[in-house]
């Protein structure tokens, strides 16, 4: 397995996940301590599935979505989602 370091993966992290996806793993430090591990997704779950879709988009176009009925705002959800980030 190779180790490299945080500021390495930084600058090459297109090379690395090539390597990875060509079945290498690769083991991330921060200062000699590892941190991460970066594996290859086994071939059995690379498998693309392309869903049809059920509805034709434009037989969308004009319709209204009845709004929630939450009792905040979506903009007080959202600057309090922020706040606790």
């Amino acid at each position: 397995m190779k180790r490299i370091k945080i500021a390495e993966l930084k600058s090459q992290l297109s090379r690395h996940l090539r390597a990875v996806e060509r079945g290498a793993e690769i083991e991330v430090t921060d200062r000699d301590r590892p941190i991460a591990r970066i594996v290859p997704i086994p071939r059995e779950n690379r498998e693309v599935v392309i869903v049809p879709r059920e509805l034709d988009p434009s037989t969308l176009r004009g319709v209204r979505i009845k709004p929630a009925k939450w009792p905040k705002s979506s903009l007080s959800l959202l600057l309090e989602d922020r706040r606790s980030r």
